[in-house]
């Protein structure tokens, strides 16, 4: 009796916060729908991981086969190359795109009057870029007969490169690329938390004779911490998953330099376009994901163990 009690007073009370609410859930239905139809529904297809799927027996009426398909990765004899790849491009891109789009935030506060929304338009406009457009802007640069890049070199006496059969050069361009895609939207988020800082913090220090660094260093930056850390967190999650357009189209899939551009993404899509096993794809998936779960979770408890407010949950 006591538990069909709690129960009805939990609905009673979930069903008045529904009513009292049901215009800003109304315009939450489309969202809501989108998720599910996008997001949720496909994720029954993840038993495909563990199934030798075939298209006449359907999802579920394939042979089930354990882990098997997980030994595709790492089973190969590039799977430390890639899963080292994977790793240390993703790292790079959260600490280096971190630093730049706090730098440009703190800048942006600097600037007033209409330059703030021309300068936000500029770096904002990269993101919208698809990568297959970065992939031809890349080889306008990078080409090595008639290349911007080649053409730079040989007006300063220095020979050319041939940029997409070298391996080294691209430990340098995909980070650079992938920052200058991608700082913008980040810019904008830093840019927002700074905004939201009250004003009052740095009237009181204008009065003790702050100067702008100080107040950069005092007041802003210990502010923005926690939406830092958040930030951090939630790149953590796809650690080990690498970004397929930046990785495929910007080095042009050239073979010679995939021991500094491949990564398990591009490796999966290749080895599939040729094999055509759809299982393998699932279960590579299916781990790029539960490794992102748990990479978050374990960042969020380290945080919380430090710094319980700057936690995520």
């Amino acid at each position: 009796m006591k538990f069909w009690s709690l129960t009805g007073r939990w609905l009673k009370r979930e069903w008045i916060y529904l009513r009292k609410n049901r215009e800003l859930l109304m315009l939450a239905i489309p969202g809501i729908v989108y998720k599910l139809l996008i997001s949720y529904i496909p994720m029954v297809g993840l038993i495909l991981a563990f199934k030798f799927f075939r298209y006449d027996q359907g999802i579920f009426g394939s042979r089930w086969v354990g882990l098997d398909n997980f030994k595709f990765l790492f089973k190969s004899q590039d799977a430390l190359r890639i899963i080292r790849n994977t790793l240390l491009y993703n790292f790079a891109y959260i600490i280096l795109g971190t630093l730049a789009a706090l730098l440009f935030a703190l800048l942006l506060n600097e600037v007033s009057g209409r330059m703030v929304k021309i300068y936000q338009t500029t770096m904002f406009l990269p993101y919208f870029i698809s990568l297959v457009l970065v992939g031809y802007i890349a080889y306008a640069f990078l080409e090595h007969k008639s290349g911007y890049m080649n053409n730079l070199l040989q007006t300063f006496g220095l020979s050319p490169h041939k940029w997409y059969f070298e391996t080294k050069p691209w430990i340098f361009i995909l980070p650079l690329v992938a920052v200058w895609k991608g700082v913008g939207f980040s810019t904008l988020v830093y840019y927002a938390g700074i905004l939201g800082i009250n004003s009052e913090y740095y009237e009181a220090a204008r009065l003790d004779g702050a100067s702008r660094p100080q107040m950069m260093l005092r007041i802003t930056l210990p502010l923005l911490k926690p939406l830092v850390i958040i930030l951090f967190i939630l790149g953590l999650g796809n650690i080990f998953r690498g970004d397929f357009g930046l990785h495929y189209f910007v080095p042009n899939n050239v073979g010679m330099n995939f021991p500094t551009t491949d990564i398990i993404d591009t490796y999966v899509f290749r080895a599939l376009t040729k094999l055509g096993d759809i299982n393998s794809g699932a279960a590579v998936g299916f781990l790029q994901s539960v490794v992102g779960l748990v990479t978050i979770v374990s960042a969020n408890y380290l945080v919380r163990r430090v710094d319980k407010e700057s936690s995520l949950f």
